[in-house]
């Protein structure tokens, strides 16, 4: 019905357009919200209030002029001019039944819009270190990305999802050399693993198969690799000057290709390990796009070079530094340190230039909210670029804390002992999971109720929505089970008769949802669509308690299976976008 409103808007404006009313060049941005108060009517537009000023005509006046200008629709019975120049739009209560219609003859695609017009959109999310498993941390990055990225193609744009492989920095280096340390100790060498090391059971698993398959091949005495390196931490030295000494170790003793042979198996292992991760929750990219290939292909030297002749490049203290302290960043930063290697910002300028050049009409990152200080320096460096930095969309996911009931979970990841998102899976399925981590704004904190998660109760809500699409198909059953068949047409022409508080809420609802998820998705909000779908299952349970579907009477039998299975439709619609499964019977 918004629509509808909108184009008999754009009508009016048109033909005051004509009338010399309203300037031609005038492009309106109609707004039209539902009302609070049933005796407001049901929808509303301030488009009056916004066009005055242009215009030169006062609100009120203008908007008797639109209301004038506006055509004939059976479905709209009054429009009333309220306050300084608001339009109040009554709509025909029978126009609500045309809903059930609509979702019947539309199914999959009711709800879908093309606002976003085929605009090109690449969603960066997750985009964790190749360095380990993924934890729960990473699981709500996931679930978040996924869902904005499935929303933004539902309402029309062309999307392109996107992993940043962080493959070539110094946390690769430690992983490494982790995995070497854990090969010596396989080959019975005694070894001081360094606190800065990872700890995981995963780098010995890694270490492990590399020596069954290798043997002794890349064994060095324990004395020669430990030999005059500095202290670390627990001894009163540096961790960080400790592990950097460790990994020039490796490189001399391992030499250039050797080295690479534990570099390289420990990324594909690991990066394979969160590819599958990733797919069994439900999230799969178009591209995982690789830090090396920047460095490969001299995207970074190019990048650096563009930022240079522009003249936002100096020398300092032998490191190369970008001024981006003149550009809205709060500091200058370092893109090529002293010992001549480029640093992860230089790559990241490197990679956010690819993206622009690739043809993106919008880039959205999705980081976690502990990134929310690189933003000014990524958005300084598309400035110094001569990029549109308009284009650029950071959204921040905040953590989320574990508890199991009044349980606190504790989590640490450099040690290792920390929840991966396997075991959450594991533990409450990839329904629950993806369902919870979206069920508030992503930039506020959530604690994740394991227990709740578990439940099959009313308490829990992603039971509570899945258990009404099951229970229409119970309905559904119970009918095949009464040998009635049911009447589609028979029902189709007695919506009328649907005339209790309770579906009336229903039908208010059902029309709401192509509103709300193309408003979810420009505004990058799917627990907008979790709690759309907690409401409509609320209204669902309150009717199926309150009345009896299959009555005797046929046609107010049919009218109510077509209602139900309308709610069913778009009960499927909304959790498939999630990404979650609609089981019928539970």
């Amino acid at each position: 019905m918004k629509k509808k409103i909108e184009e008999l808007i754009l009508q009016a404006v048109e033909t005051l357009k004509s009338d010399g009313v309203l300037p031609q060049e005038i492009t309106p941005n109609i707004t039209i919200d539902r009302t609070r108060d049933a005796q407001h009517g049901d929808f509303a537009s301030n488009l009056a209030l916004m066009l005055a000023k242009p215009a030169n005509i006062n609100p009120r006046q203008l908007a008797e002029k639109l209301i004038a200008a506006l055509p004939q629709d059976a479905a709209i019975t009054k429009v009333e001019l309220a306050g300084p120049g608001f339009i109040n739009f009554f709509i025909d209560p029978t126009a609500q039944y045309q809903v059930i219609q609509k979702i019947h003859d539309q199914g999959r695609a009711f709800g879908l819009s093309h606002v976003g017009a085929g605009k090109k959109v690449q969603v960066e999310f997750v985009s964790a270190n190749p360095t380990g498993p993924l934890h729960v941390g990473h699981g709500r990055g996931a679930a978040y990305g996924s869902a904005v990225a499935d929303l933004l193609e539902a309402v029309g744009f062309e999307v392109h999802r996107e992993y940043y492989v962080n493959d070539a920095g110094r946390q690769m280096d430690i992983l490494a050399t982790s995995i070497w340390l854990r090969y010596l100790e396989e080959c019975g060498e005694v070894v001081h693993f360094p606190s800065n090391g990872y700890r995981g059971d995963y780098v010995r698993e890694i270490a492990n198969d590399i020596h069954k398959n290798a043997n002794n091949d890349y064994r060095r005495p324990s004395e020669l690799v430990f030999e005059d390196i500095p202290l670390d931490e627990p001894a009163g030295g540096d961790k960080e000057i400790h592990i950097d000494a460790l990994i020039a170790r490796a490189k001399t003793l391992l030499g250039k290709s050797l080295y690479q042979d534990f570099f390289q198996i420990g990324l594909n292992n690991i990066l394979e390990d969160i590819k599958i991760d990733l797919s069994e929750f439900g999230v799969d990219y178009q591209e995982w796009f690789s830090e090396r290939q920047l460095m490969d292909d001299g995207a970074v030297e190019q990048a650096l070079e563009r930022l240079r002749i522009a003249g936002h490049l100096y020398e300092q203290d032998g490191a190369t530094w970008f001024a981006s302290g003149k550009l809205g960043d709060e500091k200058d930063r370092v893109v090529i340190r002293d010992n001549g290697q480029s640093t992860y910002f230089a790559s990241d300028i490197a990679y956010h230039m690819n993206k622009l050049d690739r043809g993106f009409d919008q880039i959205i990152n999705i980081w976690g909210a502990d990134h929310h200080g690189y933003i000014p320096r990524v958005r300084a460096a598309l400035q110094a670029l001569g990029a549109d930095e308009s284009k650029l969309t950071v959204l921040l996911v905040q953590f989320a804390s574990l508890w199991r009931g009044e349980e606190k979970v504790s989590m640490s990841t450099r040690s290792g002992e920390f929840v991966t998102l396997r075991q959450l899976r594991n533990e409450v399925g990839k329904d629950a999971a993806r369902f919870f981590y979206v069920m508030r704004r992503s930039e506020q904190h959530m604690d994740f109720d394991l227990k709740l998660a578990t439940s099959k109760s009313n308490e829990n809500p992603v039971f509570y929505v899945q258990y009404a699409y099951a229970r229409v198909c119970s309905v559904l059953r119970q009918l095949d089970e009464k040998n009635w068949d049911r009447d589609l047409l028979l029902g189709m022409s007695n919506l009328t008769l649907l005339t209790e508080e309770h579906e009336i809420n229903l039908l208010s609802t059902l029309a709401r949802y192509p509103e709300m998820l193309e408003r979810a998705a420009l505004q990058y909000e799917p627990h907008q669509l979790i709690q759309y779908l907690r409401e409509l299952a609320n209204e669902f349970h309150t009717y199926y308690n309150a009345h009896q579907f299959l009555v005797d009477d046929a046609k107010t039998r049919n009218a109510r299976l077509n209602l139900i299975c309308a709610v069913k439709q778009i009960l499927a619609n909304g959790l498939d976008l999630l990404n979650i499964n609609t089981p019928e019977a539970m």
